[in-house]
């Protein structure tokens, strides 16, 4: 059989989108809304997945699942990175921190939405990967650092909006201390043995509001 074409994968990443957004209405009771933002799917429509995992699983790329990065590692399922990006709201004028670069994918849709997105990724083959990919898709508005992801990127802080996609237990403070006031951090919190995908919202007196959504799974956040 013929590998698949840019056409054939499109039509894959078409579908993916309307997986998400029956996904999205399944669970609209859980996260207080039917659709996500257009602008987000209109995103997800246009980043190649397939290009940000490794080749032997790029043809289940536009499948709603997590698939292997290497490093016993994994890019999230595709539902999971509309509803984060979605939660955190991107806009174009607005710097974003992502923490977990991991090959580049979220930071990849988070560039289509902000005006700035910088990226910390513990491990050095990941941060060097995902660098090469974004400049060859033309993402010049992303910028990867080696580094301890709970410590933030405090040369570039403060940021509007700070997004981790690896799961903690606790809120790292020195995130905490980086987002701006009115600003929002995502992020997958462990209670117990669960985890849940957590929304914070920093008021302009710097006082945290924390809203608890859907159980999900993460890799946990390593330091250093």
């Amino acid at each position: 059989m013929k590998p698949m074409n840019e056409e054939h994968l499109a039509v894959l990443r078409r579908h993916m989108v309307e997986m998400i957004a029956i996904h999205t209405d399944l669970a609209s009771e859980e996260l207080g809304k039917a659709a996500l933002d257009e602008r987000v799917m209109a995103a997800m429509r246009r980043v190649p997945r397939h290009r940000f995992v490794p080749a032997s699983v790029a043809p289940y790329a536009y499948q709603d699942m997590p698939l292997p990065i290497g490093f016993d590692k994994t890019v999230s399922q595709p539902f999971i990175v509309a509803l984060m990006t979605d939660l955190l709201a991107p806009q174009p004028h607005e710097a974003v921190l992502e923490i977990g670069t991991g090959l580049g994918y979220q930071a990849a849709i988070l560039a289509e939405l902000a005006g700035q997105v910088w990226s910390v990724e513990i491990i050095e083959e990941f941060a060097s990967h995902a660098g090469a990919l974004l400049q060859g898709l033309g993402s010049s508005n992303v910028g990867i650092r080696v580094g301890d992801g709970s410590r933030g990127w405090p040369e570039h802080a403060p940021f509007d909006k700070i997004l981790v996609t690896v799961a903690a237990e606790r809120t790292p403070p020195a995130l905490l201390k980086q987002l701006k006031p009115a600003g929002r951090l995502v992020l997958p919190l462990v209670s117990e043995e669960d985890q849940f995908l957590t929304v914070i919202d920093k008021d302009a007196a710097g006082q945290l509001e924390t809203r608890k959504l859907i159980p999900v799974r993460f890799s946990r956040l390593e330091t250093v």
